[in-house]
């Protein structure tokens, strides 16, 4: 898996900040006035510090509405469609996912499908109850191979039979993987992170998220430093 900021708002600090500004002041916010006049009675001595004390009064105080206004766009590099299935759940969002209509799966099952940790693990830890293994980390990861070879071998026959690639894919399982693409405001990146970095939370959407927040701390570091600190955190109202 890989995971990249493609693009994000510039200055998005300074972006929230305003916006802030605009709620606790009389005056237009509007970019005739210079950052540094909007943030003229912040505390600080730098506009540094002066954004960061703003930025750290609106999460004590659970004003979070100035973060929807800084949005970005990543980038995300062959997750399962089970964990794909687990991201789209968040509505607010836009996503754009690598299609099975229109590509065609061509490759190894190690390059089109994921081998979860517990498939390849010699001690795995169960939530159905299991207490005691029955079947060796070789002898799990070949059951999951062997179903992988035969859907990918099935998929194959039925595109050389004619069969359109929208149908063939019916008889891939839950970890071919895919690319996509999602576009999120920072709030509800934060809401993400919250939901999907839970040590409950399934392995592959944390390690998704393990990225989104790498990514975010270079692109509003004040933000998703403090955010990390902290979380989770209490975003609505």
């Amino acid at each position: 898996m890989r995971v990249e900021l493609l693009r994000g708002t510039s200055d998005p600090e300074e972006l929230a900040c305003r916006c802030a500004r605009g709620d606790y002041s009389d005056r237009w916010v509007g970019s005739d006035r210079s950052f540094a006049d909007v943030m003229a009675s912040v505390d600080g001595e730098t506009i540094e510090e002066k954004k960061q004390t703003l930025l750290e009064h609106l999460f004590r105080s659970g004003h979070f509405g100035p973060f929807e206004h800084p949005t970005a766009t990543f980038a995300v590099e062959e997750v399962s469609r089970s964990c794909m299935a687990q991201l789209t759940r968040h509505r607010h969002a836009s996503f754009d996912v690598q299609s099975l209509r229109y590509t065609e799966l061509d490759g190894d099952p190690e390059e089109l499908f994921c081998f979860p940790p517990s498939f390849t693990d010699e001690e795995t830890v169960s939530r159905e109850g299991v207490s005691t293994a029955n079947m060796s980390a070789a002898e799990r990861e070949g059951v999951a191979d062997d179903l992988y070879e035969h859907s990918i071998d099935a998929y194959r026959r039925l595109l050389d039979a004619g069969v359109p690639k929208e149908d063939a894919r019916m008889v891939l399982p839950l970890g071919t993987t895919v690319n996509l693409t999602f576009t999120m405001n920072a709030r509800s990146l934060m809401h993400l992170l919250d939901m999907r970095l839970k040590a409950d939370a399934q392995w592959e959407v944390r390690d998704l998220s393990k990225g989104v927040l790498r990514e975010c701390k270079e692109w509003m570091p004040h933000t998703f430093e403090r955010y990390e600190q902290q979380h989770p955190n209490k975003l609505a109202p």
